[in-house]
């Protein structure tokens, strides 16, 4: 079996929320958008950075997502309004990350699925979100950053996948409260 069908449940029960239903739409509210990358942003920024310590994307620098994210944000939040709320998923999710900071196989899992998300779904939500998307965009070839993710990966690596799906399910439904009614 492979990391993707060991974690294929948790995959798709992240995927059917929601709020990933509001982005597909092709519709969603620029603030709420900005609010969704505003929770992403720390999240991103920090698993970058522990993973980087290690060296194990030396090869492949140009993944990491926290900088686009980050601007992605500013393009779409008015610069005088304070910033959006963090989602209580958030701090729970920094703080497993700085639990498992010292190692680098359960930190490639995040990146596994943050990463691997990014480059596969992440370039059909590019096209429905409002601004100019640079968290979506790579800048080489995204089946090439892919295969060197892939090379890194193992299936011992599952059960952190799993709950790093588990944390992207949880942010996804506290962002269901800011959805317009």
């Amino acid at each position: 079996m492979s990391l993707k069908d060991l974690t294929w449940e948790h995959h798709k029960n992240a995927e059917r929320q929601e709020f990933v239903k509001v982005m597909f739409s092709g519709s969603i509210d620029p603030k709420l958008y900005a609010t969704y990358l505003w929770n992403q942003f720390p999240q991103y920024e920090l698993l970058e950075v522990m993973t980087m310590r290690h060296g194990v994307l030396n090869d492949i620098p140009n993944i990491l997502r926290s900088k686009a994210i980050l601007e992605d944000f500013r393009e779409l939040w008015p610069s005088d309004q304070d910033p959006p709320p963090q989602c209580p998923v958030v701090k729970r999710y920094l703080d497993h990350i700085i639990k498992i900071s010292e190692d680098p196989k359960k930190l490639l899992a995040h990146i596994y699925v943050r990463h691997m998300g990014d480059l596969s779904g992440g370039q059909m939500i590019a096209k429905r979100v409002p601004g100019s998307g640079k968290f979506y965009k790579f800048d080489a070839d995204v089946n090439e950053y892919k295969e060197k993710i892939r090379a890194k990966i193992n299936d011992d690596m599952a059960d952190e996948a799993k709950l790093c799906f588990e944390f992207a399910t949880d942010l996804f439904k506290e962002l269901m409260q800011y959805v317009p009614k």
